[in-house]
């Protein structure tokens, strides 16, 4: 099979691409507009970008309208934003903040989850996340125009990190206790409990 993205109906190219991508880290992003209205919502086109400066990225797409998310609105008003991450137990309520509620509508309250004050943003993070990343906005790039499909980079520069302990061992993370979930196609998510180890080989002149 091969797709041609210039003849291949957008709604079917997106369907393959996040079954190919696939899986795909979750960020939980918490987010408050000007009138300190809380957002919460999850993106799964999610990765780091680098660890000087440690930076992050998550992609936010248009609303079926062409709109921005309120995500997007909000952290271009502050630049500041806090990405939560998602552990298998917290994810029926993460689902729940997909929903595109109307704007002012927090998240966090239709959820029953509890923002509380991060150190160094204004967004809360969310108490019940093991882990969480306080971001400054670094940059961002729109791809496509101003419309359903569309995507806006959001690069974020870490000034803070949470690890609750409940999923470390000696300071490191303990996948054993995290249990954090990935994102398919279409409504699937996958554990992280089936793991395999590969050791890189470090190149000599007889390879």
């Amino acid at each position: 099979m091969i797709l041609d993205p210039a003849t291949t109906p957008r709604s079917d190219l997106y369907a393959f691409l996040i079954r190919a991508i696939a899986p795909r880290p979750i960020a939980w992003v918490s987010t408050i507009s000007h009138t300190h209205r809380l957002n919460l919502a999850p993106y799964s086109f999610f990765n780091g970008v680098s660890s000087k400066p440690p930076a992050i990225l998550f992609v936010c797409s248009r609303q079926d309208d062409g709109s921005k998310k309120h995500t997007l609105l909000n952290i271009e008003e502050n630049g500041q934003f806090v990405v939560n991450m998602v552990p298998e137990s917290l994810g029926e309520v993460m689902n729940i903040t997909a929903t595109e509620f109307p704007h002012g509508i927090s998240e966090f309250e239709k959820a029953g989850l509890t923002p509380v004050p991060s150190e160094r943003v204004l967004p809360p993070r969310l108490a019940q996340s093991p882990i969480s990343f306080e971001c400054e906005l670094h940059d961002l790039m729109q791809v496509g125009a101003d419309e359903v499909g569309s995507g806006t980079i959001v690069v974020g520069r870490i000034v803070l990190v949470h690890a609750d302990e409940s999923v470390l061992n000696d300071g490191k993370i303990d996948y054993d206790k995290y249990h954090p979930i990935g994102r398919m196609g279409g409504m699937e998510y996958t554990r992280t409990l089936d793991r395999f180890t590969m050791i890189r080989k470090k190149y000599t002149p007889d390879m």
